[in-house]
């Protein structure tokens, strides 16, 4: 069995050993949108650190665990904050929570994080429903060899974020009179945050938005075949384009003030959703 499988194994089997409950939906929470999982109605919580192998989030408004309940009907595991590259892990680890969501059961990969704004007229508290996304920036996380038990060698990525479903939460906002903006979400490797330079770069290669995860998450999902759709907070102007220095507190405290329309939203698209799912 391929090492990094067997390890997947074992920490689905420890998670196992304390809870049966499938998943339809996998969320993951980015900075500052932690407060969401207390719309859960929570059924069971487990801390990365009692999953042996796991790893552990370091980053600021990233509490660390697996929230499993329900979301009106449609039952979700939630990562109450998840682990990023700049951490110091590799991108194996950052990508092994993904994966087991998606062998406990969940058939959708819901990702929201908190991201710089880069295409003009965004601006702080904006939501961005994440259309396409580049991720050359930071290594694939399907280097090395292919795990075949979780899906083929070269997986297509023509439409990394599900169309139709992505056209769902677009309704979903217009319902809730929510005004939900679109765009090119780029990761990138961090912890520091981007020059000016390279987020005119950014600029110029069609990105809207910047961040320091997400991306090699969805290629995760999508190579186990799982749909995904994305959502970002525009917590700040991305570099050369903020009139003041960027800082991390200002990253959380604009999440949070977003975070009313961010959990509606949320709240009625995976309602919505989960009832397409089998």
């Amino acid at each position: 069995m391929n090492k990094e499988f067997e390890r997947i194994q074992n920490c689905l089997e420890a998670i196992r050993d304390i809870t049966d409950f499938v998943p339809k939906v996998a969320l993951v929470l980015g900075s500052g949108l932690g407060n969401y999982a207390s719309e859960l109605n929570v059924e069971c919580e487990i801390s990365y650190s009692d999953i042996p192998g796991f790893p552990v989030s370091t980053a600021p408004g990233h509490e660390g665990k697996f929230i499993f309940g329900t979301v009106g009907n449609v039952p979700v595991v939630c990562m109450k904050g998840r682990v990023h590259y700049y951490e110091g892990y590799d991108m194996e680890d950052v990508v092994l929570p993904i994966r087991i969501m998606g062998l406990l059961g969940a058939q959708l990969l819901f990702l929201t994080n908190a991201s710089g704004g880069i295409k003009q007229g965004f601006k702080p508290g904006d939501l961005m429903l994440i259309r396409d996304q580049i991720s050359f920036f930071v290594p694939s996380p399907l280097r090395g060899e292919n795990i075949k038990g979780l899906g083929t060698r070269f997986p297509d990525m023509s439409h990394i974020y599900d169309p139709d479903f992505s056209d769902k939460i677009v309704k979903c906002a217009v319902s809730r009179d929510i005004l939900l903006k679109e765009g090119i979400y780029v990761q990138t490797k961090g912890p520091n945050y981007e020059s000016p330079a390279e987020i005119a770069l950014c600029r110029t290669m069609g990105a809207d938005a910047v961040g320091m995860s997400t991306a090699c998450e969805a290629i995760a999902a999508r190579h186990m075949n799982m749909k995904v759709v994305g959502v970002s907070c525009i917590a700040n102007l991305a570099a050369g384009i903020s009139p003041t220095p960027l800082s991390e507190q200002d990253v959380i405290d604009a999440a949070e003030a977003a975070s009313e329309k961010f959990t509606t939203l949320v709240t009625v698209a995976i309602k919505e959703l989960g009832g397409e799912l089998k």
